[in-house]
């Protein structure tokens, strides 16, 4: 029987090179496994902890996932990738090279009998005025030129090392849940008032694997990341869960 996988924030990069190749083997390990079930693969991103595409130039590494993904397309099983925030800069490598539909902002489909919501989650819900300003600033068309006239070397080794900061300094706040007063469940109670009928609203973002109740029939899903949890989900046409691979 087909299915459809969803999985996000696998943060390829960090905390250190030795580690993100591990994590990257246990990714390919997962698609692996899951290709001859896959009807449809949505990667709802941070799968990079940095990624900009230059003109002529992307980062190095990563190629294994690069080259799975490929696989897939090239099998005719469509992907999807979600830009989250920190790997936002997409200008059409994965279009061209792999095959991969990009999303800059949150989609509806209809799945299955089912309708999803799903994007990465980033900037969405009320407040976080610093967070959308940042976010603002990486999505403007002028500071993304601006950062291209960087050579590599220096451009992408000063994101590193601020995106690397960024992320371990907050990644402990991941695991706290904040029932009501999590900002992607503010989103969702905004769209269903706004009369959303979607299923499920799917996001990655917040690192933590959850499947929420919102109403009787609408649920709130999270699917956590690949550095501490290795977790994804699955829709079988009906029903959405989340499954763990290779736990840590």
């Amino acid at each position: 029987m087909k299915r459809i996988y969803f999985a996000s924030d696998f943060h390829l990069g960090i905390p250190d090179s030795a580690s993100s190749f591990e994590r990257e083997k246990r990714i390919v390990r997962w698609l692996n496994q899951i290709q001859d079930t896959c009807e449809e693969l949505f990667i709802l991103g941070d799968i990079f902890d940095f990624w900009f595409e230059y003109d002529l130039v992307v980062p190095k590494g990563f190629i294994r996932l690069q080259a799975k993904i490929a696989e897939f397309t090239d099998a005719g099983i469509p992907v999807h990738f979600f830009c989250g925030n920190h790997d936002l800069w997409q200008f059409g490598y994965f279009e061209k090279e792999l095959g991969v539909q990009v999303h800059h902002k949150p989609i509806e489909r209809k799945l299955g009998s089912k309708l999803f919501y799903i994007g990465h989650g980033d900037g969405l819900g009320p407040g976080q005025t610093k967070f959308k300003l940042v976010l603002a600033v990486y999505r403007n068309y002028f500071f993304q030129r601006l950062f291209a006239f960087l050579h590599p070397s220096i451009g992408m080794g000063f994101a590193n090392w601020l995106s690397h900061r960024s992320k371990l300094k907050t990644f402990d706040g991941n695991f706290t849940f904040y029932d009501e007063k999590e900002h992607l469940i503010q989103h969702c109670r905004m769209l269903i008032k706004e009369g959303s009928t979607c299923s499920y609203f799917v996001f990655g973002h917040r690192h933590l694997p959850m499947i929420f109740d919102l109403n009787e029939t609408q649920k709130y899903v999270n699917l956590g990341d690949w550095i501490g949890y290795n977790t994804y989900a699955v829709y079988d046409g009906n029903t959405l869960s989340i499954e763990t691979f290779e736990s840590n």
